[in-house]
């Protein structure tokens, strides 16, 4: 999108409560990311993503092998991606979650096993990214794709204006009051 920004790891464990909803952990652990990172001079973004599988949350893949686990369970099948999304300033959080349904195509044990040797799915909810050599494994989606990517660019939008601000095509500028 062209902002100045900067990176900061929230200290924030990403775990799902017992009997949480996907959606509501996705957007709990939104808000405690970016409310651990906010500053005074700036607006803090945190984001999480979950996949979640005939209702079992599949997080980011422990090894190799747990990775070519999962993708072999999404394989043939459908699965939704939860982003909850957060922009905080030192008085506020302001929230929402995106929900995206995406279906795998068929894929043999060798195929789940050279996407996963590709090395994109180590850091990914659900063992892949549809941004990368994902792509060819993605059959179809329903929804937003920036969301399975890990950040819902309209929802961004939207949460930058509730605190103001509109994006300007590389910049977010301060929106004027009217009289």
């Amino acid at each position: 999108m062209g902002l100045d920004h900067s990176v900061r790891a929230a200290d924030v464990d990403e775990l799902v409560e017992p009997g949480e909803a996907p959606p509501a952990a996705a957007e709990r652990l939104a808000r405690l990311k970016a409310g651990a990172t906010v500053e005074w001079d700036a607006l803090s973004v945190g984001c999480d993503t979950l996949v979640v599988h005939q209702g079992e949350v599949l997080g980011k893949p422990g090894s190799e092998r747990e990775a070519i686990e999962m993708v072999a369970r999404l394989a043939g099948d459908e699965h939704t991606v939860y982003t909850g999304i957060a922009v905080a300033n030192p008085d506020r959080i302001e929230s929402a979650v995106e929900s995206t349904r995406v279906w795998f195509r068929s894929l043999d044990p060798d195929e789940c096993a050279q996407y996963v040797a590709m090395g994109e799915s180590m850091d990914k909810a659900g063992a892949y990214g549809i941004q990368g050599f994902g792509a060819a494994i993605v059959e179809r989606i329903e929804g937003d794709y920036f969301n399975v990517m890990g950040l819902p660019i309209q929802l961004l939008l939207v949460l930058f204006r509730r605190f103001g601000y509109r994006y300007a095509f590389g910049n977010v500028v301060k929106l004027k009051k009217t009289p």
